[in-house]
């Protein structure tokens, strides 16, 4: 059984075509931190199972992690967008890694070079280093989830931190693109986004704590 956790706060805009697209998991949990637009009409209206938990990402992925019932959970951002045939690369890890969490292959929804950049530059970071991001999902079988320990309630880096507690070895990078927003590229600047984004995985790894680093992420 597969559960999707998807955790959202005004996500009105990107959430009906997730939801549609996220179709054939077995069981659907939106995990909102308080939204102010119609994010949980949708949710309710498309038959999601709802769970209201604090705001940040690190709280609700927790919440929904404990709560979903699959023995494989996918937490997925709801900008992001797997390809549609995403059941189909899941069914293969599956087959050949019961023991392994894995990722979507990064792709950016905006024409831009520099978009073809990023996501190069993510492609190396996930093969060198094993640290994919959040809007890259992560599919991961129950029994792991636990053993390493599940989402902090971390104001940012939650990501991070779960895929250093998997390690590079128990990471696979699914055959299937997900497709995310590249708003936050498009407002911050392309180099100025991603600098600030390597810089913050920087200060991790040195020990700064997230509540820190949240405040120079933005």
């Amino acid at each position: 059984m597969l559960s999707v956790v998807v955790p959202t706060l005004n996500a009105e805009a990107h959430l009906p075509a997730f939801l549609e697209r996220m179709k054939p998991a077995d069981e659907i949990l939106v995990v909102d931190g308080g939204s102010t637009d119609r994010t949980i009409a949708v949710a309710e209206q498309a038959g999601a199972r709802l769970l209201l938990a604090p705001k940040g990402r690190g709280r609700q992925l927790a919440a929904g992690g404990e709560a979903a019932s699959g023995d494989w959970l996918l937490f997925l951002h709801a900008d992001s967008l797997p390809a549609p045939d995403w059941p189909a690369a899941v069914a293969a890890h599956y087959r050949v890694a019961l023991d392994k969490a894995a990722c979507f292959r990064l792709r950016l929804a905006d024409r831009a070079w520099q978009a073809r950049a990023v996501e190069r530059a993510v492609a190396v970071r996930v093969g060198l280093l094993g640290l994919p991001y959040g809007d890259q999902g992560l599919l991961v079988p129950r029994a792991l989830y636990r053993a390493v320990g599940g989402y902090r309630p971390m104001p940012l880096m939650e990501d991070v931190d779960l895929v250093r507690r998997i390690g590079r070895r128990r990471l696979a990078v699914l055959e299937c693109e997900a497709w995310t927003s590249a708003e936050r590229w498009r407002r911050d600047g392309w180099i100025r986004r991603s600098a600030r984004n390597l810089f913050c995985l920087g200060l991790f790894a040195a020990g700064v704590s997230p509540s820190r680093i949240a405040r120079i992420y933005g």
